[in-house]
């Protein structure tokens, strides 16, 4: 059987760019079939209202709904379709999905909430195309290797498994700095106590960046605020790929590649092959 996945892009958090890779990293996977549509950078209501229902042209086994704050007009229009739609639904979202949660159980959806997935400082003062890239890259770095992407993976491999077994089961979870090092399987509490500070570290950024985009209206204070935040995620990404090479050093690091029959593999020694 191969599970068609269906996944909805709309504006941009960390866990965006790379969704669809994470389910099919060597893109030999034959299990799965996945197919994006996407509004861009914008999240109105309007754009979401247009492509939403194109991802029924796929007829796929579940879809998943991604963007920041599932709450927002435009996300929330989404999960209104996605609840109306005969499709089962997953939304994955930032940390002010969390809030929303049971209103998701209501419409009969899942859910992913990544809480170290923060919004950028989005003050045209600060925010270029450079630094838009450059934070994206530093809250990649904190997601992967702090272990929070893993659990992403393995609970989407978990759907796609329910799904060949003929019952379906979303997920509800909220992934925390402990829920995601768990999953990392750091066997060095060093580099565990790094990945943990790393993943709080980028939850944090999150708090300044709301205060300096949308509390503050002096440009004197908000400037700093946000570039401020931005700083905060580069040390973030610092302290995460340190993590993970006191786990190189030691030939430790946990790798879950998936196998030639769409299952996932497993191994913690560079030259050992993944079983």
């Amino acid at each position: 059987m191969v599970v068609k996945i269906g996944i909805i892009k709309s504006g941009n958090i960390g866990t965006s760019p790379v969704l669809d890779l994470l389910l099919d990293e060597r893109a030999d996977r034959p299990n799965i079939d996945v197919r994006i549509v996407g509004s861009g950078a914008k999240m109105n209501p309007e754009q979401t209202e247009e492509v939403v229902p194109k991802i029924k042209d796929f007829d796929p086994d579940f879809c998943i709904f991604i963007s920041p704050n599932p709450g927002a007009p435009g996300p929330a229009k989404a999960r209104e379709l996605l609840s109306e739609m005969d499709v089962p639904a997953i939304i994955i979202g930032d940390a002010p999905g969390a809030g929303k949660k049971d209103e998701m159980d209501e419409q009969g959806l899942g859910y992913i909430i990544v809480k170290a997935d923060p919004m950028i400082g989005a003050r045209r003062e600060l925010l270029d195309p450079t630094e838009m890239a450059c934070f994206n890259s530093d809250i990649i770095k904190v997601l992967a290797a702090t272990g929070a992407y893993r659990l992403v993976q393995n609970t989407i491999d978990e759907v796609i498994a329910s799904c060949e077994a003929g019952d379906i089961e979303l997920p509800k979870l909220i992934i925390t700095a402990e829920k995601a090092v768990d999953a990392a399987n750091f066997a060095n509490p060093y580099a565990k106590a790094k990945a943990i500070a790393a993943y709080e570290m980028a939850a944090a950024v999150a708090d300044l960046d709301l205060k300096g985009c949308f509390m503050l209206k002096d440009h004197n204070q908000y400037i700093p605020i946000v570039a401020a935040a931005h700083e905060m995620a580069a040390a973030a990404a610092k302290l995460a790929v340190e993590a993970r090479d006191i786990e190189k050093s030691n030939d430790t690091v946990t790798r879950t590649p998936h196998m030639g029959d769409g299952s996932t593999g497993s191994k913690s020694v560079l030259l050992e092959k993944p079983q």
